[in-house]
C-alpha cells in the first residue's frame, strides 16, 4: 500500500468567497491530514481518523453566520449530490501467464528458433531440426508412439486427423480414432509441404502438441544444440496482471468481479479477477522487525486478465496498480476532501457560503471516499458552497 498527497487542484466552477488569512487574534483551523489507503475508507462518526495526506494549506475559521470579509477571497466548491464507490488501490506488476516447457525429441540439431514474445499457432513452427520444422498440433495427448497404418485405435489418431483436417489435408478423412489408408495419405500431403520424407507415418518428435497457441516466453535452446530437451517456454498469449493482495483484504477480491488498473504513461485498462491464491505468503519483515509483523501483513496472490483492447502496448511487462471496488454509496451529499476542516477532538466540519457572502461552520459525519470527493452527512443541501484551500 502507499501513501499519496490529497490533491489541491482547482475545482471547475468554483467561485472565490470569504477571507484567506483571518486577522489577528482569531483562530486558524487547518484541513485534516489525508492519508490515502489506496483511496477507500468508510469512516462513520468523529471517532475515526481521517486517512487522507499532508496538506499543509491553512484556512481561517469564521464566526458562524458573519459576514465574510473584506480582502483576498478563498475558492468555493458545490456541495453535491451523487453515487460513491470506494476503491482499494494495490500495487501489482503486469506480465503474462506462467508456461509450460517444449521439449525435442526427434533428434538432429537444432537449426532454428524462434523468438521470445512470437505467436505459435496451428501449423507454424515451434523449431526446426535438421532445417525441417516440427510444427505445432492443437490436442490434449503429446504423441507418444509410432502413427501408422496398423495402430491399435486411440485418442492420439483423432487428434493427429483434426490436425490435419484444420491445416487443410485429407478433406475426405473420417475423423475418429482409426488410423486408415485415408489417414496415411493425409499425412503424405502434409509431409509434402513440410518438406519431409513421405513416409505416412507420424513419430512422436515430429509435431509439438499443446492445447492451443502460446507466446513464447523463454528460448532455452541454441542452434546447434542437439534436439532433445527442454526448448523453449510457452505460456499464454493473454497479458494479466498479478497482486500480493493483504490477507486482511481479501473481502474486496471476488473471482469475475471487475477491477480497474493503471498502467505507465496514464494508461488504464478494464480487468477481471480470473483467480485468487490459496496460500499466504508472510509479508514483508527485516531484521527489527517485531514477532508476528510477517503474519499480520501477509499476502495472497490474485490474478487478473486484462480486456482484449487494454491499451498495454508492447509492453511484455510493468508495474501496475489495480483498483479493487469497495463499498458503493448511492443518492449521497459529498464534497471535496479539502473542504474539510479537522478539529483537535476528531470531528469534522465545512464552511458554507451563502448566496450572501456569509460563512457558517457547518459539523459534518463522514462516509465513503472516492477520489477526491467524500460522503458527509449534517445541514446541508445539494448545491451550497464551502470553502476549499486555495490551489
Amino acid at each position: 500500500m502507499r501513501e499519496s498527497e490529497a490533491p489541491r487542484e482547482h475545482v471547475p466552477g468554483q467561485e472565490e468567497t470569504g477571507p484567506e488569512a483571518a486577522p489577528a487574534g482569531e483562530p486558524h483551523e487547518a484541513p485534516p491530514p489525508r492519508r490515502r489507503r489506496r483511496g477507500v475508507w468508510v469512516l462513520g462518526g468523529a471517532a475515526v481518523a481521517l486517512a487522507v495526506g499532508a496538506a499543509s494549506t491553512l484556512y481561517p475559521a469564521q464566526d458562524g453566520g458573519g459576514p465574510a470579509r473584506s480582502g483576498a477571497k478563498l475558492p468555493t466548491a458545490k456541495v453535491v449530490r451523487t453515487d460513491l464507490v470506494s476503491t482499494t488501490e494495490v500495487d501489482g506488476t503486469l506480465g503474462y501467464a506462467g508456461g509450460r516447457t517444449v521439449l525435442a525429441e526427434g533428434g538432429g540439431r537444432i537449426t532454428w528458433l524462434p523468438d521470445v514474445g512470437d505467436v505459435i499457432e496451428r501449423g507454424d513452427a515451434v523449431y526446426a531440426a535438421d532445417g525441417r520444422p516440427v510444427p505445432l498440433f492443437y490436442g490434449s495427448t503429446p504423441f507418444w508412439r509410432e502413427l501408422k497404418a496398423g495402430v491399435p485405435a486411440g485418442h492420439d489418431v483423432l487428434e493427429l486427423e483434426r490436425n490435419l483436417r484444420a491445416l487443410g489435408h485429407g478433406s475426405y478423412l473420417s475423423v475418429d480414432e482409426e488410423f486408415t489408408a485415408a489417414t496415411a495419405e493425409a499425412v503424405k500431403d502434409w509431409q509434402e509441404d513440410l518438406g519431409a520424407p513421405e513416409s505416412g507415418a507420424v513419430a512422436p518428435g515430429d509435431a509439438v502438441v499443446r492445447a492451443g497457441r502460446f507466446r513464447v516466453s523463454e528460448v532455452t535452446a541454441v542452434p546447434g544444440a542437439p534436439a532433445r530437451g527442454a526448448v523453449l517456454t510457452g505460456g499464454s498469449t493473454r497479458q494479466r496482471v498479478t497482486v500480493d493482495l493483504p490477507v486482511t483484504d481479501l473481502a474486496l477480491a471476488k473471482v469475475g468481479a471487475k477491477v480497474t488498473v493503471q498502467l505507465p504513461g496514464g494508461e488504464s485498462a478494464a480487468g477481471r479477477i480470473s483467480s485468487i491464491g490459496t496460500v499466504a505468503s508472510a509479508g514483508d519483515t527485516n531484521s527489527r522487525s517485531q514477532t508476528g509483523v510477517g503474519t499480520r501483513n501477509a499476502t495472497v496472490p490474485v490474478h487478473i486478465t486484462l480486456a482484449e483492447k487494454s491499451g498495454t502496448g508492447n509492453l511484455d511487462g510493468a508495474p501496475a496498480t489495480v483498483g479493487f471496488a469497495g463499498t458503493a454509496r448511492e443518492d449521497v451529499l459529498a464534497v471535496p476532501v479539502n473542504a474539510l476542516l479537522a478539529s483537535a477532538t476528531g470531528a469534522y466540519r465545512v464552511k458554507v457560503v451563502t448566496a450572501a457572502g456569509r460563512v457558517r461552520t457547518v459539523p459534518v459525519e463522514l462516509g465513503v471516499f472516492e477520489a477526491d470527493l467524500v460522503e458527509v452527512k449534517g445541514d446541508l443541501t445539494a448545491g451550497m458552497r464551502v470553502q476549499v484551500p486555495r490551489s
